[in-house]
């Protein structure tokens, strides 16, 4: 069985000291064999939050962590960084490589970088990530679920989230589900939910989920929806044509992370 966590827009600088012993602790009990992060890891992009992301995740003690950053990780009122080293501070805490990929038995995951130095909050894939991220997936062996991350959404359940949607998203969408992509994962707009993506792609014979996280340990949470993570469970012997999303909410009442619901959701291979 792979166990795979999914945290979003932790946004440390903001963090909530109680919320993060919780997912710690959650870790501790899921033993996931890989931690995703989708972007937003800190609130400013200072070198302190990183080195609080990173002892946070260090803490998490999983075998394997991939990172993207978001917007909130490239400077905003240091002008000369953004422009000229904008991912200074993140590539001392996370590594080098903004687009990892993590190849294993039964799970792919291939990161996208979709932020832009030029752009304040919006995220944008462009035609020469689009072709490398297909190329990888269809490299993918029969048993293994395929993950795609992102950090802006590909696709919104609101008509006030639209503007932040993923430029460039429907060409890439295209292209991932001809290639056999079966999740898309984001956050940014720190709302969780599970969304299948057939019928919104025309002419489209199979197409990923779109799988958004809520934020992880931020106080910056929306009205009504907690802090808030993703598991995603994938057994590429017993469910070789299924996996199961599960979304999990902080509560206040316990101080724990509790199961809120589970999606399963049919591969198509």
């Amino acid at each position: 069985m792979t166990v795979l966590l999914h945290l979003s827009d932790t946004h440390f600088g903001t963090e909530q000291p109680e919320v993060v012993e919780a997912l710690v602790r959650l870790a501790v009990r899921l033993r996931p064999q890989l931690v995703v992060l989708s972007g937003d890891i800190t609130q400013r992009a200072r070198a302190a939050q990183f080195r609080a992301a990173g002892r946070f995740v260090d803490r998490l003690d999983a075998p394997a962590t991939l990172a993207i950053p978001g917007n909130h990780d490239i400077p905003l009122f240091n002008l000369a960084a953004r422009l000229w080293a904008p991912y200074a501070n993140y590539r001392r805490a996370f590594g080098t490589r903004l687009e990892p990929v993590h190849d294993a038995d039964g799970l792919l995951v291939v990161c996208v970088n979709t932020t832009r130095a030029h752009r304040h909050k919006d995220g944008e894939v462009d035609a020469m990530q689009v072709r490398r991220v297909a190329e990888r997936l269809r490299r993918a062996r029969p048993e293994q679920l395929r993950i795609v991350v992102t950090h802006q959404p590909v696709h919104v359940t609101r008509p006030e989230d639209a503007s932040n949607l993923l430029h460039g998203r429907e060409d890439a969408l295209r292209a991932w589900a001809e290639a056999g992509a079966d999740l898309v994962l984001g956050g940014h707009i720190h709302l969780p939910y599970v969304q299948p993506l057939a019928g919104t792609l025309p002419g489209v014979s199979r197409a990923p989920w779109c799988v958004q996280a809520g934020t992880a340990v931020s106080r910056r949470v929306r009205d009504g929806v907690p802090n808030s993570v993703n598991v995603i469970r994938h057994d590429p012997q017993a469910w070789s044509r299924e996996c199961l999303v599960e979304r999990w909410d902080h509560r206040s009442t316990s101080g724990r992370f509790e199961l809120f619901e589970a999606t399963r959701i049919a591969l198509v291979r």
